[in-house]
């Protein structure tokens, strides 16, 4: 592994646990937590007091043919304002991981928001 890549990955697991440590789900909020990789983006609605995840969304179960990134993490995050809304929650704090606030995360959140979620 290049200096360069152990360079990012130290700083990915430094804003990862900087973005955990401010953020913790309760059964009145629980935490809407965000998982980017490469190909695919999910989020869960997560009460950490109890362990439990309440609602989830993937772009995996979601008719996604023809759409890119943006438009992908937009579906995902009206599914899971959505789920989260049936589940009888408005309010969540949102966990983006190591993430930036940028992109795709920053649609998911958005199309969140537009559903009714509150942050």
């Amino acid at each position: 592994m290049s200096n360069k890549m152990k360079k990012a990955t130290q700083v990915r697991a430094l804003r990862a646990r900087r973005t955990r440590a401010k953020v913790q789900g309760t059964a009145d909020r629980p935490r809407l937590s965000v998982f980017r990789s490469a190909k695919h983006i999910s989020a869960q609605v997560i009460d950490d007091a109890a362990g439990k995840t309440l609602a989830s969304a993937t772009d995996a179960k979601l008719e996604t043919k023809g759409k890119k990134g943006v438009e992908i993490a937009t579906l995902v995050g009206a599914e899971i304002g959505k789920k989260a809304k049936e589940a009888g929650i408005s309010k969540v704090i949102f966990d983006r991981g190591a993430n930036k606030y940028h992109g795709r995360v920053q649609a998911l959140a958005d199309a969140a928001r537009e559903a009714g979620l509150e942050f």
